[in-house]
């Protein structure tokens, strides 16, 4: 990869990096650090990653790090569980967006990663399968169980209008 190519993937991808960190840690701070670490990561192994795979690298080793973190902390725990069924959001609201904010902060960190993977940030089951470390069919079931629990937290329409 070229020092232009480099340059090229930082405007292109730093954002959308930054975006889907952010998500993830719901820190501005460790974001910025990841996605700093992350493009010097890339910047040290340029010569060894092609430019058309640049996008795959920097998401992947966001990830990673974004996941050392997390167990680091031990705020989140690494599980196979659903969130409680029970969780739904019954109150009146007119920005689902909010809503929808405060039902993907409940996810597990797993599940809450595949799906802005897949519907932020456009990835295919695998691609996000690369970036993961996950099965194909892995990363079907967690998004499938996500999206079920983001349906039945924010619950009827009638709740958000």
């Amino acid at each position: 990869m070229t020092t232009d190519e480099y340059n090229l993937c930082v405007d292109q991808y730093a954002d959308s990096l930054y975006r889907f960190v952010l998500k993830n840690l719901r820190d501005a701070e460790r974001a910025k650090d990841i996605v700093q670490d992350t493009f010097e990561k890339l910047w040290t192994r340029a010569d060894t990653v092609e430019f058309s795979k640049a996008k795959s690298y920097l998401f992947t080793a966001a990830y990673h790090t974004m996941i050392d973190i997390l167990r680091k902390d031990s705020r989140q725990e690494f599980t196979d569980e659903m969130p409680n069924e029970m969780d739904t959001h019954n109150t009146h609201y007119s920005d689902l967006n909010e809503i929808l904010h405060e039902a993907m902060n409940r996810l597990p960190e797993v599940q809450k990663a595949v799906i802005l993977l897949r519907d932020y940030e456009g990835y295919s089951y695998e691609e996000i399968a690369r970036i993961t470390g996950l099965s194909e069919s892995q990363v079907k079931v967690y998004i499938f169980r996500g999206r079920v629990f983001l349906k039945n937290y924010i619950g009827s329409l009638e709740n958000v209008i």
